[in-house]
């Protein structure tokens, strides 16, 4: 497999405290690769790092297949890079602050009007940022990024702060790059609920740690299906399950069957009624991502 960014070792510390520590990163050509861990987990420090804003304590960073230390230059030019919130000349136009961009990388003349085209703001093209909503703002932010046709893109916390339109407004776009553009994106964001409607592949980092790395479907197998009965006799009704050998665990009076087929379920519903015991509710509760991402950081934070 190819792969666009890979790290290793990667080690980054500030006195005493490590803020990345050993960070194995692999993201495969192509993917949007969503970095994700709780805040102040080190994900922005690993940011700087790859984009050479940064220097490791130790370890190393490899893009495109080259050394980031001993090629930067050639490396970062192909790489577009949107990191916190993107800076601007508020007396000038959107067009305007694109241009003062383009003439320091060196594309064409049109470039700012198809970037500005790709995030969907050729119709604000010549009103002054100053009047800028935030999501336009994040927009005109990535349309920089983009002004250097980039393989890599490099986003951290892009939709943050943003309101939920403008969070649809950049997901959706973030979604397109790939497949029209060709490019390889690492997104980075603490909710996994955003990363989950747009990456294709995870890594989660927990003080500076990656506790999981592995592609979105993998995750979602983590989410266990449980089913929980409500009945009368709470105890007396599990432990007469647990001497069929039917494996449930018993929740503030509730019992809890994971991983079961329906079939099993309809058995254990009869087998309880027909040893006397009202069945109050039965409810299906499935784990969410969010609920399994929390657990991973919350287990890492505990070490």
């Amino acid at each position: 497999m190819e792969y666009i960014v890979e790290t290793r070792k990667l080690t980054k510390r500030f006195g005493k405290e490590f803020a990345v520590s050993d960070l194995a990163m692999k993201i495969p050509k192509g993917e949007i690769y969503g970095f994700l861990g709780p805040n102040g987990a080190g994900k922005t420090t690993t940011i700087r790092m790859l984009l050479g804003l940064m220097q490791p304590t130790a370890g190393s960073v490899r893009i495109f297949g080259s050394d980031l230390k001993k090629d930067r230059i050639n490396i970062l030019k192909k790489v577009g890079s949107l990191v916190e919130n993107p800076s601007y000349y508020p007396h000038l136009t959107a067009a305007e602050n694109l241009e003062v961009l383009r003439k320091i990388y060196g594309t064409e003349k049109n470039r700012v009007n198809e970037v500005l085209e790709i995030v969907r703001l050729s119709d604000v093209a010549n009103k002054k940022v100053k009047g800028f909503s935030l999501g336009m703002k994040q927009r005109l932010g990535i349309a920089a990024a983009l002004l250097n046709r980039p393989e890599l893109l490099i986003l951290d916390e892009p939709t943050n702060g943003l309101d939920p339109s403008g969070i649809i407004e950049i997901r959706n776009l973030i979604k397109r790059l790939p497949s029209i553009y060709g490019m390889t994106i690492v997104i980075s964001s603490h909710l996994l609920s955003e990363i989950d409607q747009i990456a294709t592949t995870v890594g989660i980092v927990s003080k500076g740690k990656m506790i999981f790395q592995d592609s979105i479907d993998v995750m979602r197998t983590f989410s266990k299906q449980s089913v929980v009965v409500k009945v009368n006799e709470s105890e007396k009704a599990w432990r007469s399950l647990m001497a069929k050998g039917i494996q449930g665990e018993l929740h503030d009076g509730k019992i809890l069957l994971v991983d079961k087929t329906d079939q099993e379920i309809a058995a254990i519903i009869r087998n309880l009624v027909q040893n006397g015991h009202d069945i109050y509710r039965v409810e299906e509760d499935k784990r969410s991502l969010e609920d399994i991402f929390l657990q991973m950081t919350a287990e890492e934070e505990r070490v």
